[in-house]
């Protein structure tokens, strides 16, 4: 989870890679009118985003259920978003990728053929809910190399690749 522009992307197709588990980007999950408005230089609003919630905890329950592990990449910004993710399970892990808003703000503006525009990251941090420690959130600085980044997650998780 994060903020766009903090390498949620990337992150997890790595992790993804390194630990032999599916690859998700939440993204995919948007319904068209949520790709358009943000496209357009609109945030989104609460109700733009339940239905997309709700289809990747819909993905997460259908992977659980066929004993696939999964990586999604998914901003997951603040705490009622992530409930709706986790519901309560404990073999869901949150990994908060953390940056500051002129790091990210840099790779945003870098960055080619992504939907997001980089006038609505000022809304993005605006929204962010640091997830707590309640929620057993990894939080890794994204001002790191990615193998570096991906080998702290992989630390933190105490999982043995496949």
């Amino acid at each position: 989870m994060g903020v766009s522009g903090s390498g949620k992307s990337t992150i997890a197709d790595h992790l993804a890679k390194r630990l032999g588990w599916r690859y998700e980007d939440g993204d995919q999950f948007h319904p068209p009118g949520n790709v358009a408005k943000m496209s357009a230089g609109h945030p989104l609003t609460d109700g733009d985003r339940w239905p997309w919630l709700k289809a990747i905890a819909d993905e997460i329950d259908r992977l659980s259920a066929s004993g696939e592990r999964a990586v999604i990449a998914c901003s997951a910004l603040k705490r009622a978003y992530r409930d709706i993710l986790v519901h309560g399970r404990d073999d869901i892990r949150i990994v908060f990728l953390d940056g500051t808003q002129d790091l990210i703000a840099a790779r945003l503006a870098a960055r080619k053929r992504h939907f997001m525009p980089l006038g609505l990251l000022t809304s993005q941090f605006a929204t962010l809910e640091r997830p707590g420690a309640d929620e057993r959130p990894i939080i890794v600085s994204i001002d790191a190399p990615v193998e570096a980044i991906v080998d702290e997650i992989v630390s933190q998780l105490n999982l043995v690749p496949q």
